[in-house]
């Protein structure tokens, strides 16, 4: 068996056990948006709340757009 095929066996047998998803997921979630306002305070430490959040967001999407972008560019590459 390949570690892919493994992984997704994994995956659902951790997931069928779990039956609060987004409890599970909110760790990870708040460590994830913690991240991008981390960076934009270390930059900007003297922005208001309101304004650290707004950036923190837009850096989330550019990245997501990143990683949006990759299997294209692979794929073109192929």
């Amino acid at each position: 068996m390949n570690r892919s095929v493994a992984g997704r066996i994994g995956a659902h047998v951790r997931w069928g056990r779990t039956p609060d998803r987004q409890a599970a997921t909110e760790p990870a979630r708040k460590a994830a948006a913690d991240r991008w306002i981390r960076e934009v305070r270390a930059e900007y430490p003297d922005l208001d709340e309101v304004t650290v959040q707004r950036l923190a967001e837009s850096r989330r999407k550019a990245h997501m757009t990143r990683i949006a972008r990759l299997p294209r560019k692979r794929r073109k590459a192929a």
